[in-house]
């Protein structure tokens, strides 16, 4: 089966379509260049699927492209008789996007809002009706083996009466089956079948949604938004003395209470500041009561911000039950439901088998998302421990969350974990998966130093000194990497650079036959990923560390997928140009080669003979390698620091780095204006680093007992 398209559907309300469309959405854009996403029929004109799929992954299309027909249209086309009109208009919008796009995944319309217009699967009939292949989803909640096999059984020969090519089966939301009936249900057919498990916090609504669901005001409006989509786990009503209230209070709740319940309200608050009590979702204030004015003050000068209070009109019975009946959804603006649901897909799918199906083409084309997915993949392949000791920074938090909830790396955090989990619980992120290593363990503490003074007794350091450098996070951390209790560390959200590589060049050093430390930039353009070297840390290398530089890139760019294609830049190409700069750029391109035969090294070049073909035919026609280069090697810091920059704000270019290289250790250094994306492909990547690190030892360990 080759198909450019694939669709999306299931028979009934409530299956989680959405997430198996951010699954395949994920695996699609890893393969694919141009990715379309398109619904032949929505609801009204603005629909939530369309707005999350395209500003997640960025696709290129506009909005207006990704649908054929409201709800009122169809009707209106189909009132009139006229069936052959209504699939017409759907299947000419359909065929623009086939012809633009290299892929175009589809998605049904919710049951929910057809059921009184057809009397047949109208998903289906489209579906026929495009000549795609159909994915069915089944809602496995509260249904048992004997339940879900006579469903599969029902769409399969359903799929197959209608001459539609069944793509795989998805049975969502389950939460009833064994190990042996997922086997079950796995070999029931020849089609791939996938059990989705039920993960409560996807179905669970945020307090944002429950605001607008209930047409709720905001008390404190000003609060982050960031802080109203945390999930409600639960609904409490607090109608009781506080001593009882406190008593029944669960992690994630939303206490409804009238509004002039002031004892309640604060008692709630002083939930979320204690370390030893749960930390409630929010405060749903009812009777379009607000707390009084000396009450407010009182708020003002407390520590309340982190907790989303919002009012209604309601009752404190009506409140409740309309709360209780919010739907819940996953939004663009709910990073952390989105993360959830793509790393459950991927973790309960074959990924391989399913692109073995979609029969991706083969292309030279490498965009963002399909670096971005690559990086991920193979993290994903072999988690390994990656220490993140800015924990005090929320951005980290944040970012550790993802990681764990798509399963890039065990995160390993620097503090108490009591500590750190109640921070993270006040700004409302799950990290509970994460392992905690206390930098107050006065064990670890003595050891580490006892080992970094004998490290540096040579340089005249003093065991008081070495003990005062561990109390250092970032010289803990580096040591946990050292004593391999960890595989890698990130850091540099809150410190300098010199902060996080010092201690590395202290206690992990370079590796074997590796002058320098040194560093590159992964540069994502819009269809091919570049190797920029160094931009970050040697301000005027020589030419044996230029050289060294450009072998050490060449290695790295080979660790991330990239057969690398070296060339040593300069103000001029080839014999052209003379000069002190421009000598030590060609002496630097004799060593590299002699260095390393393997890899295909040419300079001096110009940029622009270096990538461009048209200029590297004039410029320099006999190098194998102007005009194709992926690798630049920038002569030092000043032109390769500006350079990187000048290339992302004009082209809209992703930087992914600084990434270190030379280290017998990875250690990563962030940018301290990092954002949380950046702090999610730094931990991808360094785990990748401690992946191929295990793998050359293992290679030497093999030989040895050879």
């Amino acid at each position: 089966m080759k198909s450019k398209t694939l669709f999306i559907s299931a028979k009934e309300s409530h299956c989680g379509t959405l997430t198996i469309a951010l699954g395949l959405m994920e695996l699609l854009k890893s393969r694919y260049g141009k990715v379309a996403f398109f619904k032949p029929l929505i609801k009204e004109k603005e629909d939530s699927d369309i707005e999350l799929i395209i500003k997640h992954f960025k696709l290129k299309e506009f909005y207006d492209e990704a649908y054929a027909l409201t709800l009122e249209e169809a009707t209106q086309i189909l009132s009139e008789g006229d069936e052959t009109l209504f699939y017409e208009k759907i299947i000419e919008k359909f065929k623009l996007l086939e012809k633009k796009y290299d892929f175009v995944l589809c998605e049904g319309i919710s049951q929910k809002y057809i059921e009184s217009l057809f009397d047949y699967d109208i998903n289906l009939q489209i579906a026929k009706n495009l000549s795609t292949p159909f994915v069915g989803v089944i809602k496995a909640k509260d249904k048992d083996i004997q339940m879900l096999e006579e469903e599969i059984k029902l769409w399969v020969n359903m799929l197959r009466s209608e001459n539609t090519p069944p793509f795989a089966i998805f049975l969502n939301r389950a939460d009833k089956l064994s190990k042996e009936d997922i086997k079950r249900i796995e070999n029931l057919y020849d089609i791939p079948s996938f059990v989705i498990p039920e993960k409560e916090e996807l179905a669970k609504p945020s307090v944002m949604e429950v605001a607008s669901f209930i047409k709720a005001d905001y008390l404190n409006e000003s609060l982050k938004e960031k802080l109203f989509l945390r999930t409600v786990m639960h609904y409490k009503v607090a109608a009781m003395r506080i001593e009882h209230f406190l008593q029944h209070l669960q992690e994630g709740d939303l206490i409804i209470t009238p509004g002039d319940r002031s004892d309640i309200l604060l008692a709630a608050l002083g939930s979320n500041a204690a370390k030893n009590l749960p930390s409630v979702a929010g405060i749903l204030l009812t009777g379009g009561l607000q707390p009084e004015e000396s009450v407010k003050k009182l708020l003002k000068g407390m520590d309340y911000s982190q907790v989303p209070i919002i009012m209604s009109k309601y009752d404190t019975y009506c409140a409740a039950l309309k709360a209780a009946e919010t739907p819940s959804s996953i939004n663009v603006k709910n990073r952390r439901k989105i993360a959830l649901a793509i790393g459950l897909f991927l973790d309960n799918t074959d990924t391989k088998m399913l692109e073995s199906r979609i029969k991706c083409v083969s292309s030279s084309i490498m965009t963002p998302a399909m670096f971005e997915y690559l990086i991920f993949e193979k993290a994903r392949s072999r988690t390994m421990r990656i220490v993140l000791p800015e924990v005090f920074d929320d951005r980290i938090l944040s970012a550790a969350e993802i990681i764990l909830n798509r399963n890039l790396a065990n995160v390993v955090l620097l503090g108490k974990r009591e500590d750190v989990l109640h921070r993270a619980e006040v700004i409302g992120v799950n990290i509970k998966k994460a392992m905690f290593i206390d930098p107050g363990d006065e064990e670890l503490k003595e050891r580490f130093a006892k080992k970094f003074y004998s490290m540096r007794l040579c340089k005249g350091i003093t065991y008081e000194k070495a003990m005062d450098a561990i109390e250092d996070p970032t010289y803990f951390a580096t040591m946990l990497v050292n004593e391999g209790i960890v595989d890698g560390m990130v850091s540099g959200a809150t410190h300098t650079t010199r902060e996080t590589i010092k201690p590395a060049l202290e206690i992990i050093k370079t590796k074997k036959g590796v002058s320098l430390v040194s560093s590159v930039f992964f540069m994502c353009l819009d269809t091919k990923v570049l190797v920029y070297a160094d931009c970050a840390v040697n301000p005027d290398p020589t030419a044996e560390e230029l050289a060294q530089i450009a072998i050490s890139s060449a290695d790295t760019a080979k660790e991330f997928g990239i057969d690398p294609i070296v060339a040593m830049l300069s103000y001029s190409s080839g014999d052209s140009g003379v000069g002190a700069d421009v000598e030590k750029v060609r002496e630097a391109t004799k060593i590299a080669k002699k260095m390393r035969k393997d890899i295909l090294i040419d300079g001096p070049l110009q940029y622009d003979a270096a990538i461009d073909m048209k200029v590297a035919k004039q410029k320099m026609p006999h190098s194998r390698v102007a005009g194709r280069a992926n690798v630049f090697i920038f002569p030092d810091l000043n032109t390769g620091n500006n350079t990187y920059k000048a290339v992302q704000r004009a082209t809209g270019a992703i930087a992914v780095g600084p990434v270190l290289q030379g280290l017998k250790k990875p250690v990563n250094d962030l940018s301290r204006g990092c954002g949380i994306d950046d702090i999610v492909s730094t931990v991808a990547i360094t785990a990748i680093q401690a992946q191929e690190r295990d793998a050359h030892l293992s290679k030497r360990v093999s030989h040895s007992t050879v």
